[in-house]
């Protein structure tokens, strides 16, 4: 069966978010909710949802105008439209006589073949569905979304025993390719997986930071970024979260789980939400609070356990952690495991006892340790999980330390001790929870895993490498710092066409597994090579940009780019030339070079003009009537404009309405790969366009006008005039062409590379540069 039309009841944060995630997935829904007593609007509450979601930060929708595809109502008046739903999933109040009742009611009128959720996070799945036929009950399975749901990746996915398991697969495939959520299939357990392991380990923290006495500040530097694990690492995550969840799924946990204490919250916790009502974020303060210096500027105080008082403690630094600033996450992982002091001793006991407890949980929170893997990364935002980290370390010597401590071994870590197997993954195979070896395939394509094959590796240098995908296609993988473009980056792309054509593979993607696609050029070279009055070299590097970004478009074999997350600058200009681009739904793309005081110099100028004047009707692209296209490329390259979504990059013309957008990350090189494959028969190479019609100075001096009105309206800068004259004279073709003056692609790049090197030479331009280097915010000069 295919989901092709959904259904949320309860327009609440989280009923209105996923509803707003499948309208961005192009899922038409319908959200109902309850009327309100004497409100004339009787679908206020689904109206309202919708309103939050369009207004919420960070959006809920990928492009506001997917909210055309909610439909509002109420479950009195509008109850019978779920019978077109294929899906239906409720969020409503967490009572369980509320969802009975409610679920009663959605029998009745839902189609037969509709798959039946609930985004219940506390309330067991199948005691919900108690009284229900036998029928509803098998179409009946958990679907616990993590807030916010267009951001947080992790959908845990919650059969009952009577649950068919082809729904549960539907479902999951569904989840997973259109909504783009990492699918954990878990037990019908209290907390599930990632809550259960994911809570108890804040607990546990809490415990350990005041027997090492510690802040929550160091520990937030402990538990953050250095072990592989979110930014806002233990107790900042508590806060964004609310102490007040926290406090009651632990205390919940706690009962549901009475043979374990582990979810015990220390006296500090428990008066900060019973007595201090200090409940993080939704009250002003928690373990931290914002507060303003006498210029108004944001300070983060930090709260002090023993006096409950908030504190300025600075710029905290954690020794432990400057150690190992720098070095690869397994490296930092095995230092910090091991340091000394009560740093060394925190860690040790808040790691080993999540190492202990995930292990206790494998078979009970779910059936894979995989899935609590997954769980932790995709839900908590940790690099590695439990298992994985404990790989990292060797499983032989976690267990040695856990027995040092005094433990007892879950039956999985005796059976590892009993087996001498260092590693719960190996050679295509993972433990099971009794601890057997059993076959083991990653969920999705990763690169990692297939560079263990070091046939696959074709070329590689420091910050770049040429890999083969298989089935004739190979990846040209960027993994440099922020993947910043230079010369490792370019010449791989350039190893990469040759390797396809003197070995006969049928084409190249353009994509990597990192943080982000690519922040763009290398900025500390270019300013450190002109302000070395290196010019030569300058040129010949733009050249050599120039040169490869538009290899990807003339090619003699097609050139697919998968951009995710940040795809900025240089980054936006190899994505521009590709002959397709297959995108991530979260695709962060834009030319931001006005913002250092440059101009997009790597055909990135010339492409956007190109694109918008394509979009005239033939009969427009002459003369005057040429002038909004080149004021459009004006105006998104001149205010550094950056998509928020894959949707509106293709909104703002970065992407064509033929390229692809796809809502999971993780497929988009698969996704990649088969459209090279697709394109490869009968591909013919392209040839640069001789033909393109430019304004002149008819344009420049258009462009002009509105830029010193702006001036003199305070606008714009005296520098941001400078650069803007430079941007309008390569839109405009160049000074001296009349209206009806037609250019090649090439002349256009050469007036980008004279535009850059020009303003490269201005100490505006490198005041721009340094003032970003060191602040990473923009100067206005």
């Amino acid at each position: 069966m295919k989901i092709q039309k959904a259904a949320v009841i309860g327009a609440g944060v989280m009923g209105a978010a996923i509803a707003a995630q499948l309208a961005n997935a192009g899922i038409p829904v319908t959200l109902l909710d309850i009327v309100l007593p004497d409100n004339p609007d009787r679908n206020f509450l689904a109206r309202s949802g919708v309103q939050r979601a369009l207004k919420a930060r960070p959006a809920a929708f990928m492009d506001p105008a997917r909210a055309a595809l909610i439909q509002v109502g109420n479950l009195e008046d509008d109850l019978k439209k779920l019978k077109d739903a294929d899906w239906i999933i409720e969020a409503i109040i967490e009572k369980l006589d509320a969802k009975r009742d409610l679920w009663a009611r959605v029998e009745a009128v839902a189609k037969k073949t509709a798959i039946i959720s609930s985004n219940s996070s506390g309330i067991p799945m199948h005691l919900q569905i108690e009284g229900r036929s036998e029928d509803f009950q098998r179409r009946f399975v958990g679907a616990h979304f993590f807030n916010p749901p267009r951001y947080l990746h992790l959908l845990e996915v919650i059969p009952t025993p009577k649950t068919d398991p082809e729904v549960v697969k539907t479902f999951s495939e569904f989840a997973e390719t259109t909504l783009g959520k990492g699918i954990v299939v878990a037990n019908d357990v209290p907390g599930f997986v990632a809550n259960r392991i994911g809570v108890y380990g804040i607990v546990r923290a809490m415990d350990h930071m005041q027997r090492a006495g510690l802040t929550p500040a160091q520990v937030d530097q402990l538990t953050g970024p250095a072990l592989g694990r979110a930014s806002s690492a233990t107790f900042r995550t508590a806060d964004l979260s609310g102490l007040d969840i926290i406090y009651h799924v632990a205390s919940d946990l706690g009962k549901a789980t009475p043979d374990d204490e582990d979810f015990t919250l220390t006296p500090a916790f428990r008066a900060l939400v019973e007595d201090k009502k200090w409940l993080g974020d939704k009250t002003g303060s928690g373990f931290y609070k914002k507060t303003k210096d006498e210029k108004g500027k944001t300070k983060i105080l930090n709260l002090n356990l023993d006096t409950f008082e908030y504190e300025d403690q600075g710029k905290v630094k954690v020794a432990a952690v400057e150690a190992v600033k720098g070095q690869p996450l397994a490296a930092r992982v095995k230092a910090l495991y091991a340091a000394e002091g009560k740093e060394g001793d925190f860690l040790r006991g808040v790691m080993n006892d999540g190492f202990w407890y995930a292990a206790k949980m494998a078979g009970n929170v779910s059936n894979r340790l995989q899935d609590i893997d997954n769980a932790l990364k995709w839900g908590f935002g940790w690099e590695q999980g439990p298992f994985e980290t404990m790989d990292t370390l060797g499983v032989q010597t976690v267990i040695a330390n856990l027995e040092a401590e005094g433990r007892t071994l879950p039956p999985l870590l005796a059976a590892m001790k009993a087996s001498g197997r260092d590693a719960f993954y190996q050679g295509g195979e993972i433990v099971t929870p009794e601890g057997q070896p059993t076959p083991y395939e990653a969920p999705y394509f990763i690169l990692t895993d297939l560079k263990k094959d070091a046939t696959k590796i074709v070329k590689k240098r420091a910050g770049a490498s040429v890999i083969d995908l298989g089935d004739g296609v190979l990846l040209a993988e960027w993994h440099a710092k922020m993947n910043a473009l230079g010369e490792d980056q370019l010449r791989t792309v350039q190893d990469a066409h040759k390797l396809v054509q003197d070995m006969g593979y049928h084409g190249l993607v353009i994509g990597n597994q990192g943080e982000n696609f690519s922040a763009g050029a290398n900025l500390p070279l270019i300013l450190s090579q002109a302000q070395a009055d290196e010019w030569d070299e300058l040129d010949d590097m733009i050249k050599q940009f120039q040169q490869v970004t538009t290899s990807l478009r003339f090619s003699p074999h097609p050139t697919v780019a998968a951009p995710f997350g940040m795809t900025l600058g240089g980054g936006a200009e190899f994505t521009l030339h590709a002959d397709h681009v297959v995108a991530s739904a979260e695709l962060y793309m834009g030319l931001v070079e006005v913002g250092v005081g440059l101009i997009p110099g790597g055909g990135g100028t010339k492409e956007m003009l190109l694109r918008f004047t394509d979009m005239q009707q033939p009969s427009q692209r002459l003369g005057a009537t040429l002038l909004p296209a080149v004021q459009r490329a004006f105006e998104l390259i001149g205010t550094a404009k950056v998509s928020t979504s894959a949707l509106e990059a293709r909104n703002l013309g970065f992407l064509r309405d033929t390229d692809t957008v796809a809502m999971n990350k993780n497929h988009i090189l698969q996704d990649a790969k088969r459209q090279v494959l697709a394109l490869a028969p009968g591909y013919v190479q392209p040839t640069p366009r001789q033909d393109i019609p430019v304004m002149g100075d008819a344009a420049i001096g258009a462009i002009k006008s509105a830029l010193h009105g702006m001036h003199e309206g305070g606008y714009i800068t005296d520098y941001d005039l400078v650069v803007s004259e430079q941007l309008a004279k390569v839109l405009s073709g160049g000074t001296g062409n009349n209206r009806a003056a037609k250019v090649s692609e090439g002349h256009l790049l050469d007036l980008e590379r004279e535009a850059f090197l020009t303003l490269l030479g201005k100490k505006g331009t490198q005041q721009r540069i340094e003032h970003m280097l060191k602040t990473g915010k923009p100067l206005r000069n």
